[in-house]
This record gives structure tokens, C-alpha cells and sequence, in this order.
């Protein structure tokens, strides 16, 4: 009887376990791609903000970033930006992070194209405006 119950638990735990890998694919697949000119435009755009990352340059940054900014509920202009709001964002955990996830793609009900990284807590959004891309927020990771 002992026997028969482990090996019903090991098949319910295996069932779960495929379920939640099977459920995560199965999301990940439904987030369609942007445009190809649009992903074209923001690889070439992320591949300067990252390098700007990599170099922990505030300043280039801040060029790349589209101002004022919403952080933590608050609006930021550049002087509060390099002040002290670009060390709260960037440490080195989520600079690694913004260089390696996959940025995801969406378009609002208003036609502006935006990607964002989620890192731990903190979700990065990138929007496109006239000026093209740019680091446009921060927002909870819900």
C-alpha cells in the first residue's frame, strides 16, 4: 500500500512539474514579435543603451532616456536622473539583467510601440516617439 501511494505522489508531483513547464512555453509563445522595422529600430537602439550600460555611463545614459521620467510614482527630470535616481536603477544586478533578458514587445491602444525587461521587481519600459527609442520608465513588477 506504501508503495502504491509513493508512486501516485511521484506521478502527481511529475504532473505538476510538466504542467508548469508546459504553461510557461505555452506564454511565452503568445507574445508576438513587433514589426520587423520596429524590432530592427530598437536592436540598434538597445544595443547603445546596453553598451552605455556596460561602461555604467550615467551620462550616455540620460541621452538615451526620454525626460521627465515616472520612477517609484515620482516624475524625474535629467538633473534628478543623474543625481541620484540612475545609481537606484542601475546596480549591478539589473544592469546585468537589462543586458541579457529578452526585451518583450507590445503596442498600446494609441499605436506607440514599447518593449520592456523585467528585472526582479522592476520593470524597464522603452517607448517610441518621433525621436525614436528611448528609456522612458520604470514600473512594478506585478
Amino acid at each position: 500500500m506504501m508503495l502504491m501511494h509513493r508512486r501516485f505522489a511521484f506521478a502527481a508531483a511529475f504532473g505538476l512539474v510538466v504542467a508548469a513547464l508546459t504553461t510557461d512555453a505555452a506564454l511565452a509563445q503568445r507574445v508576438p514579435p513587433g514589426p520587423p522595422a520596429i524590432e530592427a529600430e530598437f536592436r540598434e537602439f538597445i544595443g547603445g543603451f546596453r553598451q552605455a550600460l556596460r561602461a555604467n555611463d550615467a551620462n550616455a545614459v540620460a541621452a538615451l532616456s526620454r525626460f521627465p521620467m515616472q520612477h517609484n510614482g515620482d516624475m524625474h527630470d535629467q538633473a534628478a536622473f543623474l543625481r541620484t535616481t540612475y545609481r537606484q536603477l542601475f546596480t549591478q544586478r539589473n544592469r546585468t539583467c537589462l543586458q541579457n533578458v529578452r526585451p518583450v514587445y507590445d503596442k498600446d491602444g494609441e499605436g506607440t510601440h514599447s518593449y520592456v525587461v523585467f528585472c526582479g521587481d522592476t520593470g524597464f519600459y522603452f517607448t517610441k516617439k518621433a525621436d525614436g527609442f528611448r528609456f522612458a520608465e520604470t514600473g512594478v513588477n506585478d
